[in-house]
């Protein structure tokens, strides 16, 4: 009875269940629509997309604003960041069975717009690792950690743990990671070693180590230093030897070109001398014939002066009656009118005393 009396209330609920009849229908009918078409997807700048069309691969493309319409079309995004990886494996076996850790870190990338082949080629492989995080970094250990074993496997504990063994380690680790992710279609950078993990027992005995490798080292410094001190001192020993053996050299030098020049000097003086000796002979020389020119002029002149005497003398000598008559004519000519002439025997000499006060002038001829 109610309810047939109550023709309003059931028109009044129609139109609420036609519209969620209509909207319903029109829930799926933008699902079956979306199918079809997308319109105005935006590609970011550290994205890459990729349009599908029929379930298949239709392009590649870089960053941008993209619309599209047909069957079964729809765009994909995959970004182009880098995914950062950390890596930790205990359990690492090294060539002469010691046991090591590392820590292996790094930087994941997809391929880009730039290696549009290579996601054709894999994307239906690889799809969740290129469009989830965690898969691709999950993978990435995966094989971070096999490399690891291969690249610690191959070497003894000094050549993964000591100095720059840690580097040639690290692009082991680098290399075998990236050729293993090159399956994905993935690159790998920055692959770093930043901790190596070593149990007690084992810090212990590389602690021994180090330490008496340190103590091998300064022993081996020591020694070179000590050797160092002696070269050093053999050099200064032998610089002073050299130092006084130049010097020895340079004044026997010395003295040898001072002797030389003495020599010399003494040659020039023994020149000089033998040119002086030379001139003052040539000089006496000079004189000598000077003095024989001058006393054979003097000869000649006492010669002349005399000429005429030698030629009385001459005449005399032949003339003893001529030589007479001059006597007397001399002894004539000196007698004066007061002259006393006293004739003595001959062969006796006449005595003549002066008369003087109380001497009475006394005559003695010697006669009797």
């Amino acid at each position: 009875m109610s309810t047939l009396s109550n023709p309003r209330n059931r028109l009044s609920g129609s139109p609420i269940i036609i519209a969620v009849i209509v909207v319903v229908i029109g829930f799926f009918l933008l699902i079956f629509a979306g199918q079809f078409y997308y319109a105005f997807e935006r590609v970011n700048e550290q994205e890459v997309g990729v349009k599908f069309q029929g379930g298949k691969i239709k392009d590649v493309v870089g960053p941008g604003v993209y619309s599209d319409v047909g069957l079964y079309v729809d765009i994909q995004r995959v970004s182009s960041q880098g995914i950062p990886f950390s890596v930790q494996d205990e359990e690492l076996i090294t060539k002469d069975k010691q046991r090591i850790g590392l820590v292996v870190s790094g930087d994941i990338f997809r391929p880009g717009v730039n290696s549009k082949d290579t996601i054709r080629n894999l994307w239906a492989q690889y799809r969740g690792i290129y469009l989830s995080d965690d898969l691709a970094s999950s993978r990435v250990q995966d094989l971070a950690r096999q490399a690891m074993k291969v690249c610690v496997g191959d070497r003894t504990f000094d050549d993964s743990v000591v100095g720059t063994a840690r580097d040639v380690l690290r692009n082991c680790i680098d290399e075998e990671v990236s050729v293993l992710a090159t399956n994905f279609g993935l690159t790998i950078e920055n692959v770093v070693v930043p901790n190596v993990i070593l149990s007690p027992a084992v810090q212990v005995a590389l602690d021994a180590i180090v330490q008496s490798r340190l103590e091998t080292e300064k022993a081996a410094q020591d020694t070179l230093r000590a050797s160092a001190q002696a070269n050093a001192e053999q050099a200064r020993q032998e610089g002073e030897i050299r130092v006084a053996q130049s010097r020895i050299q340079e004044q026997a030098r010395q003295e040898t070109t001072l002797a030389k020049l003495q020599q010399e000097r003494v040659q020039a003086q023994r020149v000089v001398i033998e040119a002086e000796k030379n001139n003052e002979l040539f000089a006496a020389q000079q004189d000598l014939e000077i003095n024989r020119a001058k006393a054979q002029a003097a000869t000649e002149l006492a010669k002349a002066e005399i000429a005429s005497e030698t030629a009385l003398a001459e005449l005399y000598n032949s003339m003893p009656a001529y030589v007479t008559l001059l006597m007397a004519r001399a002894n004539a000519a000196a007698l004066n009118q007061t002259d006393k002439v006293i004739f003595v025997p001959e062969g006796t000499t006449p005595t003549i005393v002066l008369p003087g006060p109380g001497i009475v002038p006394t005559l003695n001829t010697g006669g009797q």
